[in-house]
Parts: C-alpha cells; structure tokens; sequence
C-alpha cells in the first residue's frame, strides 16, 4: 500500500495527482493545479467524470468547446462555499487562471452523455452544521448523492483549531448496504495559517491499517479504508476537501461502536 499521506508541493502547475493506479484502488482521482494569470489548465476523460472545484481564485472555464465565463468569487477556501463545475465523462475542460488560482479536479468512473456540463454556485451549496462543542465543524455539499452524477460525491469542510472532525471514527470499507457503503477517499488540507498542523489517524478494527500523520497546509491524505478522524490544533483552523466514490454513489457509514456513545 502507498504511503496515505502525499506531501505539498511547491510551485506552480499541477502539484497534486493522485489516480486509481498510484493510490493502489479502483475508484478515485484527484488533481490540483495552482498558477497565476494566464496559466492555463485542461482535462477530461472518455470514462471519467469531473468535479472542479474553485478552492481559491478565479478563472476563464471552456467545457467542450463552450465557453462558461470566469468563475470563481473566494480568494481563501475558509471564505464561505467554491464555485464548482461538474464535467460529465467523454468531455474536454480548461480553465484559464485570471488570478492567483487554486484548482482541484476530483474524478471517478462515469459514462459519456448520463449527465449535463453545470455550474455550481455558492448559494447552491447545502451548508451544515455538524456535531456540538469541540466537535462542532461545517461541511459544504458542492456534490451530495442528491444532486445529478455517476460515481462521484464531493463536499468541503472547516474544522475550527482545537477542534475534532470525521468524529466519532466512522468508515465506509463495506458494500454492505444499507448498513454501510464502499466509498475510497481523498483528504485535501488547507490550514488557516500556512505553518498550521493538524493530525489524521486511518485505522481498522484489527490494526492491520493504523497510521497516525501529520497534516500540513496543502498535503493530501488518502483513505483506502478504516475509520479516519482529523484533529485542528488550537489557533489553526483546518479545511478539507473530500472526494469520495464507489461501486454504488451513496454515503453510509458505520461508526466506531466503542467511541458512538459521544454522539447520545
């Protein structure tokens, strides 16, 4: 199994790419590309679908040869909901940078034609309010199993320094429906400082899987299975990007019974 955690890279380009093939799975892409105006980025798949998400920054965004206009509003992943756009398989994207600009393409399997090119915009985004005192964190559904796509579910959340998040431990390792869903996973971290940490732990029951790692600003962490809860420490705020798919596009999960009684 790869190392789960991909350190940040430095520079400008495409600075995150992480495949089925490198992560050692069946499901999950994910790229991030970062650049300055006039930098200019492009992809698509014949039996992948694409979620581009706005994490900073703005740019000029042509799906299939039709030009969208410039999208993007947030200079900061930690103000407020990105602008996204769901690219459906068999067709071609570019975005061109027209400001500093942080962009993630976040894949899975899809089937040509199943779903429309569309905009995600902020006041689209079903924003929530998770769990109460020190696990209290706010996720963002740029793409919950509600809305149109084949394998793809994306969402966003800030975890305020100090607090806890993906807690109570829960995973989604199973094709056990309805009990538990098989969903791999991407962690993409940002910290509200750029010298913030944080902490993620990916483990199963019998310890077969059990990393504890560091989490600075930028690096991705990849969950193959096990639970995988994420700790801000105090004066950092941490955002993540989640990118989860599977064989069946649904989020069930199935928490860690000895810590479950936090939630009663």
């Amino acid at each position: 199994m790869p190392n789960l955690r991909v350190k940040s890279q430095p520079g400008s380009g495409r600075v995150h790419h992480v495949t089925p093939e490198s992560a050692g799975w069946t499901y999950v892409g994910f790229d991030l590309f970062r650049g300055t105006p006039v930098d200019s980025f492009s992809g698509g798949s014949t039996d992948r679908e694409t979620c581009l998400v706005f994490v900073s920054g703005r740019g000029q965004v042509t799906v299939d040869g039709v030009d969208l206009g410039e999208l993007g509003e947030r200079m900061s992943p930690f103000d407020g909901p990105a602008y996204a756009v769901y690219v459906p398989a068999g067709v071609t994207w570019q975005v061109t940078a027209t400001t500093p600009l942080e962009l993630a393409a976040c894949t899975a399997p899809g089937k040509p034609g199943s779903h429309p090119t569309r905009v995600i915009r902020p006041d689209q985004i079903e924003r929530l309010t998770r769990g109460k005192g020190t696990n209290t964190r706010y996720p963002s559904n740029l793409l919950p199993e509600d809305h149109p796509a084949d394998s793809l579910l994306v969402v966003e959340v800030i975890t305020p320094g100090g607090h806890t998040s993906s807690y109570p431990p829960h995973r989604h390792d199973e094709d056990d429906l309805p009990r538990q869903s098989f969903l791999e996973e991407t962690y993409y971290h940002r910290m509200s400082k750029p010298q913030g940490f944080g902490f993620q732990r990916v483990y199963t029951d019998d310890r077969s899987l059990d990393e504890t790692m560091l989490i600075e600003d930028g690096d991705v962490v990849m969950v193959p299975k096990g639970y995988h809860p994420v700790a801000a420490i105090a004066g950092y705020d941490i955002y993540y990007l989640n990118v989860m798919a599977g064989p069946k596009r649904t989020w069930k999960f199935y928490n860690a019974p000895e810590h479950e009684w936090m939630l009663g």
